[in-house]
């Protein structure tokens, strides 16, 4: 489980009391892979999924295998994914401990 200062959901720093807020951050790190593309993320630019890409295609599975390898390579073990018609999104998956 990792621990990392907290983003709220325009991807600003949470602060609190003048300070950064910390805290569990696995779903942090989901959200930032799914919707960065690759090249976007400057210390890892071959990192990201770059999910907008795929509204416009009906291949879920496609989207659902580059979740995975992206989530593998975070460190993530992915216990299931499921993709629904209209491309919602759910996922299991975590660091481990």
């Amino acid at each position: 489980m990792p621990i990392d200062i907290l983003l709220n959901e325009n991807f600003e720093l949470q602060i609190a009391e003048g300070d950064f807020v910390s805290g569990e951050s696995t779903y942090e790190h989901q959200r930032t892979l799914l919707l960065a593309d690759k090249g976007e993320i400057k210390l890892f630019p071959k990192n990201g999924v770059g999910v907008r890409r795929y509204l416009e295609h009906e291949a879920p599975d496609e989207l659902a295998r580059e979740i995975r390898q992206e989530f593998y390579a975070d460190g993530m073990t992915v216990n299931e994914i499921k993709i629904g018609e209209d491309l919602e999104i759910n996922i299991d998956a975590d660091y481990g401990d």
